[in-house]
């Protein structure tokens, strides 16, 4: 079979069309997922206990890059102690599943604190995966694990 132009016109013009189209627009459950994890930022930016309590379901397990693993007190304790100062918290490139009543988010953390007690800044470059679970018509944080990047 001979190819010519006209044959690879097609392909393209169709593969330059799917290039065009942005992604996968979210479900509406996905879409509520998402608004809850940008509640989640905000209220860890700000060390909103109340906030923080609100999102996040009564089994949470919360690990830490370093290997430390927190319940739902021992996070919001830990969150809102205020020995550090939140300069700046990014969720880059997040990504939401919902699978059932249960959601899987990762996304790029990048993140810039400073110690309250001595002024030191520093920097965290994570990976995250969340889980949610939709509990009594509402979804919460059931648990958390990030990976140094």
């Amino acid at each position: 079979m001979k190819i010519d132009r006209r044959h690879l016109a097609l392909p393209a013009l169709a593969l330059g069309l799917l290039a065009a189209v942005p992604a996968f627009a979210l479900s509406a459950e996905e879409e509520i997922v998402a608004k809850r994890v940008e509640a989640f930022r905000v209220a860890q930016m700000a060390q909103d206990a109340k906030a923080l309590a609100g999102l996040t379901a009564p089994e949470l397990s919360y690990s830490h890059s370093d290997g430390r693993v927190e319940d739902k007190a021992q996070f919001i304790a830990a969150a809102t102690s205020g020995k550090s100062r939140t300069l700046s918290l990014q969720y880059k490139d997040p990504t939401v599943r919902v699978v059932g009543d249960v959601a899987i988010v990762r996304f790029h953390w990048l993140g810039e604190s400073e110690s309250v007690a001595d002024g030191k800044k520093s920097s965290t470059n994570l990976h995250i995966l969340m889980n949610w679970q939709k509990q009594a018509g509402t979804w919460n944080l059931l648990s958390r694990a990030s990976t140094k990047l």
